[in-house]
């Protein structure tokens, strides 16, 4: 446990770039005055979330390997990371929907926690819906840059690509498409969509594991 925490200072340590480049972009992002819709600057802070797995992956695996971590070590880690992070993510994302969106007295300001139906529920399970959401994205991005070097990493990315290019134009596909969304995002029963997000993530981070055996600098 010791070395774990150990671990997750050094990585969230390590991951300023994200931080910064987040921070900067729901900073300055604006919206036209001219228009009628304007995005709320708290869905650009779903970056952090984007970004981190990116430099767990590629830079702060082969640089903890290097100083002595074990692979269990660092992967347990990266969890425990993506866990804070995720429930960090959220909390901001829903203060500033809370606090800032509503000063826009101009403008429907625009925010994924209502896009996706979250706030049909009350402010906490709308926060943990979006934290566990965003724990999915993590884990989920984690485990596909796990696999790149592999050779069942790439099949896994011709079957995503596939999957979109021939479930999209096709009615009948594009529904299931649209359906799996609907479960795994835009799901407004809080408490199903609690247990789905956390069992797949539960699910996808078993064989994060298993490809992290496999895994060399």
């Amino acid at each position: 446990m010791k070395a774990t925490l150990s671990i997750v200072k050094r990585l969230l340590a390590s991951n300023k770039i994200s931080f910064i480049v987040t921070a900067v972009v729901v900073l300055c992002a604006t919206t036209s005055g001219d228009s009628a819709v304007a995005l709320s600057n708290g869905n650009y802070t779903w970056l952090l979330a984007v970004l981190t797995p990116f430099f767990f992956v590629f830079y702060d695996f082969k640089k903890l390997i290097h100083l002595g971590a074990s692979k269990k070590d660092f992967y347990f880690g990266a969890l425990v990371s993506y866990v804070g992070l995720a429930f960090l993510v959220s909390l901001l994302n829903t203060g500033i929907h809370l606090l800032i969106d509503p000063l826009n007295h101009t403008q429907t300001v625009i925010n994924l926690m209502a896009v996706c139906g979250w706030m049909e529920n009350n402010v906490f399970f709308a926060f943990v819906q979006q934290a566990v959401f965003l724990l999915l994205s993590m884990v989920f991005l984690h485990v596909l840059l796990s696999m790149q070097p592999h050779w069942y990493g790439w099949l896994t990315d011709i079957i995503l690509v596939a999957i979109i290019c021939i479930f999209t134009p096709i009615a009948p596909l594009r529904g299931l498409l649209a359906g799996f969304f609907k479960v795994i995002m835009f799901n407004p029963n809080a408490l199903a969509h609690i247990s789905i997000c956390i069992g797949v993530s539960a699910a996808l981070s078993a064989v994060g594991l298993t490809v992290l055996k496999q895994k060399t600098l």
